[in-house]
C-alpha cells in the first residue's frame, strides 16, 4: 500500500513539470537579484554588472553632456542578491526600459552641504540657519571657487599679503589681517549625483552662484559721462562695496570710469559668510562738546558762536570684524589723544518767538551735534543688499558711552521696542525719537538697557546727553544708529546724516 501511494507522488510530480503552461522549478537552488524600483519589485535578473554596463552603454548622451567617462544606476534602484529555485528572470533589456523614463541615472560627483546659511522666503522674510546642498563633479574646482569668492571681498593684494604672510607691520597707523575664515559648517563627500540635480561644471558658474546665488545673467549698465561709482550704486540701490564686489576690475570707488563702458548690477546674496578680523591702527577726529550759555534778554532765534569749536584728534586701535566685505563690530582696544578739541560755546535767547513746534529756524551744515564721543562709522547711509540703510552707525566708543541730542528739540519718542514695526523700524531696540520744529526729525536706536535718559515731551538741548549706546535690538555690535529725517521718521525721507556734517 505504502509503495502503491508513492508511485502517485512521483506521477503527480512528473505531471507537473510537464503540464504545458507551468513554469519550469529548478530543483537546485541558485544566486538570482532583485530588481526594486522605488521599492517596487520590477523583477529578477541573473547578473548585476550586466544591468550596470548595460545601462553605461545606453547612455552615452549623459556622458557627453557632463564629460564623464561612466554613468550609474537611479539612486532609488535597489538589487538585493537572492537565494532561488525559480529560473523565471528577466533580461537587462527589459529592466531597463522599465526604469529609464522612471528614474534619472547618477554619476560620481561630490555633495557639497554649506549650513547655517540665511535665505528669505517669497515674502521677503529672512529664514536662518538654512542647509544648502550643492553638487558638483570635481572637488578641486569647488575648492577654487570658493577661494574666488573669498577673495571677491578682500582686496586681492591685502588678501595675498595675508596667505602669504608678507603684510607690512603697522607703524603708525593702518591695518593688518588677523585672521579671515568661513563662518558656515562645510562639508564635501563624494557620491553619485542624480542627474536632475543642479550639478555645476565649471568653476565661473559655481563661483557665480557662490556669489549671487543664481546663474543667471546679472543686471547691466552702460556707463554715461559724469557717472561715478557712488552715484551709479546708489542710483540702483547697491552699496559702494556691492558694486565692487560685483565689478572685482575696479580697486576702489574713485576708480575711474568710461562712458560706453558696461558694469554688473547684480545684488549680493553669498551662500556663505567669509569673516574678516582686522587689527587698525587710525587717527581719527575727537569731536568738539558744546557749552550753551543763554540770554534772557535774547529771542529764542538768537544764538552765537562766542567761542569756535574745534575738533581734537586721536590715536585709535581696535579691532574691526567684517562679514562679506561689511563691518558688522568694532572692539576698542586703546585710544590715545594727541589734541585735545576746543568747547564750542554758544549763547541763546530765550525769549520766545514762535508757538512751540513751529518754525524753528534750519539747522545749516556744520551746525549739528555730533551724537556720539567717538567719530568711527562702521556702516555708512546708503544702499545695501537691496534695501536702505537709512541712518549712520557709529561705533567704538564703548558699552554705556554718553548719546547726544543732535540738535534741540522736543522727545516724541522714547520707547524699548523689539520685533517688527509697521513703519519700517524693524528691531531698534531701545531708541529715541527727536523733533526738531523745523520738518526735521533725528532718531537714536539700539541703546542700552535702561540708558534712555528723556521721556517722550521732554525738551532738549543740542548737545545734551540722551541716552548710552548699546545692542539692544537687531544689532550684532555696541553701536549707535543716528539716522536724520525730512517728516517724521519712515513716514518721511531719509537724509544720509553725513551731509548735515
Amino acid at each position: 500500500m505504502k509503495r502503491f501511494k508513492l508511485l502517485i507522488t512521483i506521477i503527480l510530480l512528473i505531471s507537473l513539470f510537464i503540464t504545458p503552461g507551468f513554469k519550469s522549478i529548478s530543483l537546485k537552488p541558485h544566486s538570482v537579484y532583485h530588481v526594486y524600483l522605488k521599492g517596487k519589485s520590477l523583477g529578477l535578473i541573473s547578473s548585476k554588472k550586466r544591468l550596470e554596463d548595460y545601462i553605461d552603454k545606453k547612455q552615452q548622451e549623459i556622458k557627453n553632456r557632463y564629460k564623464v567617462s561612466k554613468v550609474y544606476l537611479p539612486e532609488d534602484l535597489d538589487i538585493v542578491k537572492e537565494i532561488t529555485y525559480s529560473n523565471s528572470v528577466k533580461s537587462v533589456e527589459e529592466i531597463y526600459s522599465e526604469i529609464k523614463d522612471i528614474s534619472p541615472f547618477t554619476i560620481s560627483g561630490y555633495m557639497i552641504k554649506i549650513k547655517g546659511v540665511d535665505t528669505k522666503d517669497s515674502n521677503g522674510k529672512t529664514i536662518k540657519g538654512q542647509t544648502k546642498i550643492i553638487y558638483c563633479l570635481d572637488k578641486n574646482m569647488f575648492e577654487n571657487a570658493i577661494q574666488k569668492t573669498v577673495k571677491s571681498f578682500i582686496p586681492e593684494s591685502d588678501y595675498e599679503a595675508y596667505a602669504n604672510d608678507t603684510q607690512e607691520e603697522i607703524k603708525d597707523t593702518g591695518s593688518i589681517i588677523k585672521n579671515i575664515y568661513i563662518e558656515n559648517k562645510i562639508t564635501i563627500k563624494k557620491q553619485n549625483i542624480p542627474i536632475d540635480k543642479t550639478i555645476y561644471q565649471t568653476e565661473e558658474d559655481l563661483t557665480k552662484f557662490l556669489l549671487f546665488g543664481t546663474t543667471e545673467k546679472q543686471a547691466t549698465y552702460t556707463i554715461k559721462k559724469g557717472d561715478t561709482i557712488p552715484t551709479v550704486a546708489a542710483n540702483n540701490k547697491l552699496s559702494v562695496e556691492e558694486f565692487l564686489i560685483a565689478n572685482t576690475n575696479f580697486t576702489d570707488e574713485n576708480s575711474l570710469l568710461s562712458p560706453g563702458q558696461e558694469v554688473t548690477l547684480g545684488i549680493i546674496k553669498p551662500q556663505f559668510n567669509v569673516i574678516e578680523d582686522d587689527y587698525v591702527v587710525e587717527r581719527q577726529t575727537k569731536p568738539f562738546t558744546t557749552e550753551t550759555q543763554y540770554d534772557d534778554d535774547k529771542y529764542t532765534d538768537y544764538s552765537k558762536v562766542i567761542q569756535a569749536g574745534v575738533p581734537g584728534e586721536e590715536k585709535v586701535t581696535r579691532r574691526v570684524f567684517k562679514k562679506n566685505g561689511e563691518t558688522i563690530s568694532t572692539q576698542p582696544l586703546s585710544t590715545e589723544t594727541i589734541k585735545e578739541p576746543v568747547t564750542e560755546i554758544i549763547v541763546k535767547g530765550t525769549k520766545p518767538t514762535y508757538t512751540p513746534g513751529y518754525g524753528a529756524p534750519v539747522p545749516t551744515k556744520g551746525q549739528w551735534g555730533w551724537p556720539a564721543t567717538c567719530s568711527n562709522i562702521t556702516s555708512p547711509f546708503g544702499w545695501r543688499w537691496g534695501s536702505l540703510h537709512d541712518g549712520t552707525d557709529i561705533a567704538g566708543c564703548g558699552f554705556g558711552s554718553n548719546i547726544f541730542a543732535a540738535q534741540a528739540g522736543t522727545v516724541v519718542e522714547s520707547k524699548k521696542k523689539t520685533g517688527g514695526y509697521p513703519g519700517g523700524y524693524g528691531d531698534r531696540g531701545e531708541y529715541i525719537i527727536i523733533d526738531h520744529h523745523n520738518g526735521y526729525y533725528s532718531l537714536y536706536a539700539h541703546m542700552c538697557p535702561g540708558c534712555r535718559r528723556v521721556s517722550a515731551g521732554e525738551q532738549v538741548e543740542k548737545g545734551q546727553v540722551i541716552g548710552g549706546m548699546g545692542m539692544t535690538g537687531m544689532a550684532t555690535g555696541i553701536h549707535v544708529h543716528f539716522s536724520i529725517w525730512y517728516g517724521y521718521p519712515y513716514r518721511g525721507v531719509a537724509q544720509n546724516p553725513m551731509a548735515f556734517y
